[in-house]
């Protein structure tokens, strides 16, 4: 592709010019100062998207207003100066900046005075107990309990119904905040507002959740008239500022069922889409509607829906404007980005997850250099978005830290051996290379890649191999030598330099009687197809590793128990994919014994006795087969004799086995340091 590619020609999109097609969408990161001000992380974060090639760049989720939220804020012209120092240092990249200006559907007002007030009575309640009334602190403490319950109770129930009890003062002092903020915009410098077409004027514009019977309500023309008096108003306070509108639609699953609340239906949204163009809006993104209460609605994880899944409309909605339209959603690769712009469907591209995992992706296409591409999995981002937690990849170990992480050039080249191909140690190649040192890999597999070829098993999972792709295309070009199906030897680690342990961990099984019976096999033996299954399955075991091999043994055409002595399956997986999951053994009638604890096998493996630990009772469940799936243990590296100094990543690195993001995260800061 090189210079020649598509996604790298420029676009006219109002009064700007972006260098190229490549655009990161709004995702809130949580990187923002407490007051919502742009602080050293978040400036760092979006500075890194414009050195790696972005042309446009949004902030995601901008309140206007000071909502209790931890979300970027413009609500206050102190905070000019922030947003001022990071458009100037995007603009040192040639990269537009963009605001997406977001107002909650809730009384922002009302429900902040209710937690202030939760706060105020909890900090009496700690003065009364330094002064050791404690009649008095027990009496604040149940005031500021009170408070804080009575505030969500006010914030679920305006969720669902503010934007048809809201008054018309309130939704023109809204009004008055957007624009104000759109102001402040545009005298820190930033180029472009992007509207939040979803959340408060989604939610005006539904039909789903509009029940108003002013001249906010009812008729199609009613329910879009704010969000065109927000574009207008907009346009009045910022007038040399780009619009985009982030158009939302409820789309129809599969089964029938809708997809989404905010927003509109397909039909009413194209047609919306052409108003907005008379209203003088520059650019249309159309996206998922929200208001489902899963994020993985609008951000789907891997396996539930198609690539380019919002294309379809997007298509449609080209169709009928003039002007530029972006498209969101799986987007994932250059070269479905390269077809979309070839076929004429959108004009600019968002890869927001994409941008996650490899910041550079804009650079490299101009290079042809390999690409690390999203494996749509979730973990890192959408799950921390929803659990209020700082944003990241779980392929890029540097998200959020980009001010003091970063590969360090090699001050003296080394020999480096790296025992074990699987995700830690590739990882650990492609850092130590990078460096400039020369790096061996030793494999005692015929593959690299390690447990991922497990993990990539399951339903749903096989696009995790993405991981293992990329190193086979990153490291030819690094010179990295790997040397498949042969052992590490003691001598080859005495004549290296440094030696970076990778050899991974074993599954385990649990040390009670009958778990060396005919019918019970291991999970990793399972998904592996060393072990055939057939018939009812009793797995042992509902972490990630026995609910995925749950749903594997459904899909084999056979039935499942799960028996795990925690309280719930499946601890540490996705809350994109949990719901997918559950209906799925719902479906099939898997049965959940949680608070089990296994204590023998019986009949061959055709037998599991347990206990209930909750009720203290014992459990029979009858199987015609047994699967492990307990866990794991590090393997072990014998290094006596060996004189070079061993750093061990990844699983056999501490206690427990490591997840993808300690494996990467492991193997990345130990090549670093060498």
């Amino acid at each position: 592709m090189g210079k020649n590619s598509l996604l790298l020609q420029p676009l006219k999109v109002g009064n700007l010019t972006l260098k190229n097609r490549i655009m990161f969408p709004p995702l809130t990161t949580g990187y923002e100062e407490r007051d919502g001000s742009i602080g050293e992380r978040s400036f760092h974060f979006y500075e890194r998207l414009a050195k790696g090639g972005a042309s446009y760049v949004v902030i995601g989720d901008v309140a206007p207003v000071n909502t209790a939220s931890p979300t970027p804020k413009l609500c206050d012209d102190r905070q000019i100066p922030t947003f001022k120092k990071l458009a100037d240092a995007m603009h040192a990249y040639d990269c537009k900046l963009a605001l997406q200006i977001f107002h909650p559907e809730y009384d922002v007002p009302g429900v902040g005075k209710m937690i202030m007030a939760s706060m105020m009575a909890m900090k009496a309640a700690e003065a009364a107990k330094a002064e050791g009334n404690m009649a008095l602190f027990g009496e604040k403490m149940q005031e500021a309990g009170k408070l804080r319950n009575d505030a969500y109770a006010k914030l679920h129930h305006d969720t669902q119904h503010f934007v048809s009890e809201a008054t018309v003062e309130q939704l023109e002092a809204i009004k008055k905040s957007i624009a104000e903020c759109a102001r402040r915009a545009m005298e820190a410098g930033i180029d472009a507002i992007e509207i939040h077409g979803d959340r408060l004027l989604g939610s005006l514009c539904s039909t789903l959740l509009n029940h108003r019977t002013d001249n906010y309500g009812g008729s199609f023309e009613n329910r879009i008239r704010y969000a065109l008096e927000v574009v207008a108003a907009i346009k009045e306070a910022a007038p040399t500022l780009m619009v985009e509108y982030k158009l939302p639609i409820i789309t129809v699953n599969a089964d029938g069922s809708l997809r989404g609340k905010g927003g509109l239906l397909e039909d009413e949204g194209i047609a919306f889409a052409k108003k907005l163009e008379e209203a003088g809006v520059d650019m249309i993104q159309v996206a998922q509607a929200n208001h489902t209460g899963n994020m993985g609605d609008t951000i789907p994880p891997m396996g539930t829906v198609p690539y380019n899944w919002t294309l379809p409309i997007a298509k449609k909605v080209k169709a009928v404007v003039s002007i530029p339209v972006a498209t969101v959603g799986r987007v994932v690769s250059v070269a479905n980005g390269e077809k979309i712009l070839a076929d004429g469907d959108a004009d600019m591209i968002g890869y927001g997850r994409s941008l996650l995992c490899d910041p550079d992706i804009a650079l490299k296409v101009e290079k042809d250099e390999p690409i690390r591409e999203c494996l749509n999995c979730n973990k890192g981002c959408v799950d921390a978005i929803q659990g209020r937690r700082y944003i990241s990849c779980v392929l890029n170990a540097e998200n959020g830290d980009e001010a003091t992480i970063s590969i360090k050039p090699a001050e003296e080249k080394k020999n480096v051996v790296i025992i074990g191909a699987g995700i830690a140690g590739l990882e650990a190649a492609r850092v130590a290379a990078t460096r400039g040192h020369k790096v061996d890999i030793y494999e005692k597999a015929d593959r690299i890649g390690g447990q991922i070829h497990l993990a990539a098993v399951p339903p749903r999972k096989d696009e995790i191999l993405r991981a293992v792709e990329y190193y086979e295309k990153i490291l030819p070009g690094l010179d990295v030598n790997v040397h498949l199906n042969t052992e590490c030897t003691k001598e080859i680690m005495n004549a290296a330099d440094a030696v970076i342990a990778a050899i991974g961990a074993h599954d385990i099984s649990l040390p009670i009687p009958g778990a060396n019976s005919a019918n019970v096999v291991s999970s990793w033996d399972v998904l592996s197809g060393k072990a055939e299954i057939s018939g009812h399955c009793a797995i042992i075991g509902g972490g990630l590793v026995g609910t995925e091999t749950a749903e594997y043994v459904l899909e084999k055409g056979c039935q499942a128990s799960i028996i795990e002595m925690a309280d719930k399956i499946a601890n540490g997986e996705s809350s994109t994919i949990l719901p997918i999951i559950m209906a799925d053994f719902a479906k099939n009638g898997v049965k959940q014994y949680v608070n089990t604890k296994v204590s023998s096998i019986k009949n061959d493996g055709k037998k599991v006795l347990a206990v209930d630990t909750k009720e203290e009772k014992e459990v029979v469940i009858e199987c015609d087969m047994v699967i492990m799936a307990v866990g794991s243990a590090k393997n072990k590296l014998d290094v006596e004799g060996v004189t070079t100094p061993v750093t061990f990543v990844g699983d056999c690195s501490g206690d427990r086995t490591a997840s993808i993001v300690e494996a990467i995260r492991s193997g990345y800061k130990a090549a670093n340091e060498i």
